[in-house]
């Protein structure tokens, strides 16, 4: 399925336009409230549905623009969004991370360990248990390792990640009080606010 992307500045100029600009972030809460577009909202990839991304829209007409940290979930966000019906959405190239290192405005707050290096951090653990169980205990356990080998290989073939989606739901990536304060923004990110429309301010 083919999916519309946009670079960073190319959005960013979008929005110095005066342009009604939304943007959904689908990233996990912590790590939205580590970092995130002084714009954007947050939907998590896996509460993503018709109605939590249809919440607030101006007009389904004009472009819903998705953002993660690198790409590969904003990718996936806008496959399931054009499977919905939605016609017009847009993946932000390189995602967060392109952004902040194009010096775009940010809002920063507590550091948090991102959800691919959780997979990873996880996927290492699972592979180091099973052989040393499978050393010490019984060769069965060897089968824990090569289980987890292919499903980081069917991850690849289908850029989808059953463990990332498991780590995304667990405790320690949501947020106590979601409406609670926010970080400050530097000077430029509130310049850059006051822009936008109050539809797509975080």
């Amino acid at each position: 399925m083919s999916v519309s992307t946009i670079t960073p500045r190319q959005l960013h100029d979008i929005v110095q336009t005066g342009a009604d600009v939304e943007l959904i972030d689908v990233r996990t809460p912590v790590e939205f409230q580590e970092v995130h577009v002084s714009f954007a909202r947050n939907v998590p990839l896996e509460q993503l549905g018709s109605a939590t991304s249809a919440a607030g829209r101006s007009g389904a007409a004009q472009p819903l623009y998705v953002i993660c940290r690198s790409g590969g979930r904003g990718k996936q966000a806008c496959e399931k969004l054009l499977a919905a019906g939605y016609a017009n959405v847009v993946n932000v190239e390189g995602g967060t991370q392109a952004w902040d290192q194009a010096a775009l405005p940010v809002v920063r707050g507590k550091k948090a360990i991102s959800l691919e290096r959780q997979v990873r951090i996880a996927a290492g653990l699972l592979v180091v248990t099973g052989a040393a169980l499978g050393y010490f205990v019984s060769p069965a356990w060897i089968g824990l390792a090569a289980f987890v080998g292919a499903g980081l290989t069917f991850a690849g073939i289908t850029d989808t990640c059953g463990m990332g989606m498991v780590l995304a739901r667990m405790p320690w990536n949501q947020v106590a009080d979601a409406s609670g304060p926010r970080p400050e923004t530097s000077a430029a990110s509130a310049n850059h606010a006051k822009q936008v429309s109050s539809s797509c301010q975080v």
